[in-house]
């Protein structure tokens, strides 16, 4: 915990400091020329520490986001970018108020405006997408790292989905239509369903041969006749999928894929459906 927490720091500090060199060659705020530029430079270093600090907190305490790398790639990522985008603007703010309070009785232009606001937010956008840039870069292999582990645990715990003859519910259901057309089978040879148009195609094993049954409905009715069934979940917007009935967690970099058995099909997850997927196999005990 000391460690990360000294990583965060050190992180901080050399983000601010790339800044503030950013500051001090461009030399905005009408800095040029002026006995007290190292000065303010100095102090707008000090408010952008603070501000990192802040925005940490403002994650941690009230978005939820604590910052943990034991949450997986994708959450590291959505966290950076959280972070982004308020550090950016409460540093903005701070700044604004600084060159409005400190520097305006010194240079000329300073005083609060929209106009100054706006200049300051164009910089700090600037400074803060480059940062975001390199630390991406230079965490680029273990993000990569981190994201196999994490596909490695998820995949032994599928393992294990598949011996536990408890979490693979039983049963028979009855999936309708909007028609009078229906399908009865055994949840737990249920593979997926795929939506197509109007449709919906409900993939299952029968007499240990895969069949497909086309139903005219949409795949959120599908969702809602199965939400006694934990383990089938979506995984896309096109996509119902069966966890005990996939083989095999397949991710690239920002993506994921689901080979299901049986079928060999490759069924794609959506980034906005990965936390979903992930969360249903870790909450199996």
């Amino acid at each position: 915990m000391k460690q990360e927490r000294k990583e965060t720091l050190t992180t901080r500090v050399i983000s601010t400091t790339f800044v503030i060199l950013t500051l001090a060659i461009f030399k905005p705020f009408g800095l040029e020329g002026q006995w007290q530029t190292y000065t303010h430079l100095l102090a707008l270093w000090c408010v952008g520490v603070c501000v990192c600090m802040l925005t940490d907190i403002i994650l941690k305490y009230i978005v939820k986001m604590p910052r943990s790398l034991k949450r997986g790639v994708s959450y590291i990522i959505r966290r950076n970018l959280w972070f982004q985008l308020i550090n950016t603007v409460l540093v903005t703010i701070a700044i604004c108020l600084y060159r409005h309070f400190v520097m305006s009785s010194h240079i000329e232009g300073n005083r609060l405006s929209m106009g100054n606001f706006f200049e300051t937010l164009l910089i700090m956008a600037f400074c803060s997408f480059t940062i975001g840039l390199y630390w991406r870069f230079k965490y680029r292999s273990r993000y990569l790292a981190a994201e196999l582990e994490e596909t490695r645990q998820l995949n032994e715990q599928l393992s294990r989905v598949e011996r536990e003859e408890t979490v693979v519910e039983r049963g028979d259901i009855t999936l309708t239509g909007n028609t009078n057309e229906s399908v009865t089978l055994q949840v737990a040879n249920l593979l997926y369903i795929e939506t197509v148009g109007n449709y919906v195609k409900v993939y299952h094993l029968c007499d240990g041969v895969v069949k497909n049954d086309l139903l005219r409905a949409t795949s959120k009715q599908m969702e809602d006749e199965l939400q006694a069934c934990p383990m089938i979940v979506r995984c896309h917007r096109a996509f119902l999928v069966n966890l005990c009935q996939v083989e095999q967690i397949i991710a690239k970099t920002g993506s994921m894929q689901l080979l299901i058995k049986h079928s060999h099909e490759y069924i794609p997850v959506s980034r906005s459906n990965m936390a979903q997927i992930k969360e249903a196999i870790k909450s199996v005990q």
